[in-house]
């Protein structure tokens, strides 16, 4: 393997010169620039890039942490911080955890240790575990869809998320009126700021419309299409079942789409049916999916502007930039039988 050496030779230049070239650190003149650029494409010659990363403690590696890579959504949230990574001359590091804690814990000890600049963390929900161990290593931390637990407000750590709260009354509201009095809830995890925000809209938008919450009617999921599924059955098996139902994103309401069909039922005419999300897939379900749009490509390139903001300024106060969230009205929600 040819050395910076070996092109100086062959260039007639010193090693610092080849080296004020690579790294243009130095005016050089255009002829003996030309001629080391000539001796390193002869020998074949390519500048050990982790090398000077590493002097320069430097990587320009980007760590992202997904809870799961099958979701759409989170698909769309790394396309847009892919975009913005390529854009700042960054590359990326992928970890998927599975929605296991052990598994983020892991992936972030393996980020770190490749020396990434830092990390986009979207969190399994684990706080307490994968913010502890973040505390103990110097690498900065981008959160992003979900907000650090309790406990850790004061954390210098920087956020990006959309305004799920409002969200989740949005969805309420909407579905209010339309006429439905009767609204289940299919949320997600409680142990995610992102999941319990909307429930909290949710309840929000039955308070100030003068309904009370009915425990029954809110059913916990993971997520994922087979707990929509669920959740929506045990729903529709109460005595008196919801007209309406706010399922909190939307793979689970494609889930509970095939349960209210399963049962003989009508969507929207006998249930309608609001997700949150808007992945690709809302567009193409029969019917269409009313659902709740998040920005995700804007989610993971504000993430990767504040990454690159507190690599420029490590003492500056913790950011945190909440994205705005949109009704889109598709096909899926109707008005109650009578209104």
């Amino acid at each position: 393997m040819p050395t910076i050496r070996d092109v100086a030779e062959a260039a007639g230049v010193s090693p610092s010169t080849v080296s004020h070239v690579i790294n243009q650190t130095r005016h050089v003149s255009e002829d003996t620039r030309q001629r080391v650029m000539d001796a390193m494409a002869a020998l074949d010659y390519h500048p050990n890039r982790l090398a000077r990363s590493l002097r320069n403690r430097r990587t320009h590696t980007l760590g992202v942490l997904l809870p799961n890579s099958a979701n759409p959504f989170f698909a769309q949230v790394l396309l847009g911080i892919e975009a913005a990574c390529f854009d700042y001359g960054y590359n990326v590091i992928l970890g998927n955890a599975n929605d296991d804690p052990e598994r983020e814990l892991a992936y972030l000890d393996v980020l770190l240790s490749k020396q990434v600049d830092g990390v986009l963390l979207v969190s399994t929900g684990a706080y307490d575990e994968a913010l502890d161990f973040l505390a103990t290593r110097s690498a900065p931390v981008v959160m992003v869809d979900r907000s650090p637990g309790a406990g850790y407000e004061d954390l210098q750590i920087d956020t990006v998320f959309t305004d799920n709260e409002r969200g989740g009354m949005l969805a309420t509201r909407y579905l209010l009126r339309l006429g439905h009095r009767r609204v289940g809830c299919i949320s997600g995890p409680s142990r995610l700021t992102s999941s319990a925000d909307r429930v909290v809209g949710y309840r929000q938008a039955l308070t100030e419309a003068g309904i009370r919450v009915d425990e029954d009617l809110i059913v916990s999921g993971d997520f994922q299409h087979e707990s929509g599924y669920r959740a929506c059955r045990q729903l529709l098996e109460l005595p008196e079942p919801p007209t309406a139902l706010f399922v909190c994103n939307d793979l689970m309401a494609v889930g509970a789409l095939c349960a209210v069909h399963e049962v003989g039922l009508n969507v929207p005419a006998d249930v309608s049916v609001i997700g949150f999300d808007d992945i690709p897939l809302a567009s193409y379900t029969v019917p269409r999916l009313t659902t709740i749009a998040q920005p995700a490509r804007d989610l993971g390139r504000v993430a990767v502007d504040l990454m690159v903001q507190r690599l420029s300024d490590r003492e500056s106060p913790a950011r945190h930039e909440r994205l705005p969230v949109t009704l889109l009205e598709r096909d899926s929600c109707g008005p109650m039988r009578g209104e």
